[in-house]
């Protein structure tokens, strides 16, 4: 005898608020306090960054990283200092934010999307190479929602290629791939402190420079500041090439140091907490979990499991209603469709009245190219993970899942 289900007057799983709490507090307070009475506001002159900076380096155990002003810019500072050009072309995740996409399109280079694996959602490498011809000059890997893509895999087609990689990290500080840091495996590691991640400054970005070597953190700084060379005392201005303003500002760094500090708690919290999750719903019929690979590391930005409609009564929607009204909040799929049906790239226009630069390059952008990638965003729910929930709010997400699956079993 199945639970009645809350949208049929039965009793709902979650009746309780979420556990909640305050992402900010004194210790940003007086990060910004000691930024104010620098004096200055500008990266350069002041402490803030350059802190915020170094202690990013520690934790993540690089010589060098950038700041910048976004994590969309940080991803452009990275593609610029990678070289990438007009007609490049560049493969990356039909799964992402834009964020992703702009920095490809400044340079001038064409998006080419690769598709993903069912399960983790992450790049499948078998799609990658697939994709790659002449023009090929970069991979960009989209680590979604704090879970590691198959980077030994990438690596080695990289290397055979002869590509850059480029590691778009926005969602998964702290995840690990075999026991290295998502962000330090390829070329460069891209990651955002806008105020929907783990860590916040409101807004912001770090890349850092995985190479080591002194040449490339400065062609990687100087992209981020109009290509000024600030180190040190000397302030070089000489333009040789194009590059945008994308500085952060003291007041992001201070907010920064404080932040970075809380991090390890975040991602234990959360990686802990999806991870319970999925222990709850493995096995659960028409229930397909968000999968993990052994020996990596997830941090969740958000949790995403996908539900089989050939085994349940009901649809993704049906699902998402029912789990709804059990006091779980959810939302149906991620985003609306994988990007490459936005308008953007049906219309073939990165300019307004301009077909350029896709008219360099014959790739195109029809439905189909990415079957996984759109059947994901087809059948997938997604439900938010906190690091100040309760384990009782984690076994509460767990009920309400398994409850709607087994009253929707066929």
């Amino acid at each position: 005898m199945h639970e009645r289900l809350a949208i049929h007057g039965g009793p709902k799983v979650k009746d309780t608020p979420f556990g909640s709490g305050s992402r900010f507090g004194l210790a940003e307070a007086q990060e910004l306090l000691e930024a104010l009475q620098q004096n200055t506001l500008f990266y350069h002159t002041g402490s803030k960054v350059k802190q915020f900076l170094s202690d990013f380096n520690a934790l993540y155990g690089v010589k060098y990283s950038v700041a910048a002003s976004s994590g969309t810019a940080a991803i452009h500072v990275a593609l610029g200092a990678a070289g990438i050009t007009v007609g490049d072309e560049v493969i990356t995740s039909p799964i992402t934010d834009q964020g992703t996409l702009v920095g490809i399109l400044y340079q001038n280079a064409i998006p080419v999307f690769a598709d993903l694996d069912p399960h983790t959602y992450n790049m499948d490498p078998a799609s990658i190479e697939e994709r790659i011809t002449d023009r090929t000059k970069a991979i960009l890997v989209v680590h979604l929602a704090g879970n590691a893509c198959d980077m030994d895999a990438i690596m080695a087609i990289a290397v055979k290629y002869k590509l850059k990689v480029i590691e778009d990290c926005a969602q998964s500080y702290l995840t690990r791939y075999k026991g290295r840091l998502a962000g330090t495996i390829g070329d460069y590691g891209c990651f955002s402190t806008n105020d929907f991640k783990h860590i916040s400054t409101g807004d912001g970005g770090i890349v850092t420079v995985n190479s080591g070597q002194q040449s490339d953190y400065y062609r990687t700084h100087a992209f981020a500041d109009k290509n000024y060379m600030r180190f040190g005392g000397d302030v070089i201005r000489d333009l040789h090439y194009v590059a945008p303003n994308y500085r952060m500002t003291e007041l992001q760094g201070a907010v920064g140091i404080a932040q970075l500090k809380k991090l390890a708690w975040i991602c234990d919290a959360r990686q802990r907490y999806g991870d319970l999750v999925t222990e709850g719903i493995s096995g659960l019929q028409g229930i397909a979990p968000h999968h993990v690979q052994a020996g990596n590391a997830c941090t969740y930005w958000f949790y995403m499991f996908r539900i089989d409609e050939d085994v349940l009564n009901c649809s993704r929607e049906e699902f998402s209603y029912a789990l709804a009204e059990e006091g779980i909040a959810n939302t149906a799929g991620y985003i609306p469709d994988v990007v490459y049906m936005q308008p953007l790239f049906q219309q073939r226009q990165a300019y307004l009245n301009s077909g350029f630069p896709f008219e360099l390059s014959d790739v195109s952008y029809e439905r189909g190219l990415c079957p996984s990638a759109e059947r994901i965003l087809q059948t997938a729910i997604r439900i938010g993970i906190n690091e100040f929930y309760t384990e009782e709010d984690i076994k509460d997400i767990v009920r309400g899942i398994r409850k709607v699956a087994e009253y929707y079993k066929k």
